[in-house]
């Protein structure tokens, strides 16, 4: 877990949000893990990915995007397109991904758009 998803999730805890982190969404929507996995995922299309963070109960995902400065994974051309399929799928599949940088995270700008999404969920009063 990076320092900003660490801090992220300090944030959801204070303001009693439950999550789970590396929700493995892909092998969810084939059935689960276990036995025969990649070849459901395959039939499907799709891949063993995990979000930084979830609700499933609400299909809300929450994804911390490092590197955006230091020319990491998520910012060089294999990367970044593996992280548009992952989130294209995510969003064929129902789930709203919501992507924040770590700055974002830091000054507490995160926390207030995740409850506003909540919120727009039906799930703040």
């Amino acid at each position: 877990m990076s320092a900003a998803e660490e801090t992220l999730a300090l944030h959801m805890r204070a303001n009693g949000i439950q999550f789970v982190r590396e929700h493995r969404f892909g092998a969810e929507a084939c059935g689960g893990t276990g036995k025969g996995l990649r070849a459901r995922l395959e039939a499907a299309g799709l891949r063993d990915w995990r979000f930084d963070m979830a609700m499933p109960d609400i299909k809300l995902a929450i994804e911390v995007e490092g590197g955006g400065w230091t020319g990491g994974r998520h910012t060089r051309g294999t990367g970044f397109e593996g992280d548009l399929k992952k989130y294209d799928a995510a969003t064929r599949l129902g789930w709203t991904v919501y992507r924040c940088s770590p700055a974002m995270v830091k000054s507490g700008r995160a926390i207030e758009t995740i409850k506003i999404i909540m919120g727009l969920k039906g799930e703040l009063a």
